[in-house]
């Protein structure tokens, strides 16, 4: 069972190693990616890449890991606010906005793990 809604739609995102969807919903877009199956450095790389997707914007990224990714939290300055849950299967969903209130801005282009 994918934690991806069925209704979003596969899109291509630059520097990603897997798949991407968006469903728009009242004219804002929430973007989603599974990096669960992935070993490093791919969900750091995936996150970076969509994070430029919702950075600056009222749009939405939704993570699928195998587990909260602390060394990317790490990395968000205050203009990435991150909320994570746990799904019934022990997959971690991990969502992203964009802070309009910071003054921040974090370096999307730094996606190693060091």
């Amino acid at each position: 069972m994918s934690l991806i809604p069925n209704d979003a739609q596969k899109i291509e995102v630059i520097g990603a190693t897997v798949d991407f969807f968006e469903l728009v919903q009242d004219g804002c877009s929430t973007y989603y990616f599974d990096s669960s199956k992935c070993g490093p450095p791919d969900p750091m790389v995936n996150a970076m890449s969509g994070l430029k997707l919702i950075q600056g914007t009222q749009n939405k990224l939704v993570m699928i890991n195998h587990k909260a990714p602390g060394g990317l939290f790490s990395k968000l300055g205050d203009d990435i606010s991150h909320k994570a849950v746990v799904s019934n299967n022990g997959l971690v969903l991990i969502t992203f906005t964009s802070n309009s209130d910071s003054s921040a801005n974090t370096d999307l282009n730094q996606n190693t793990c060091h």
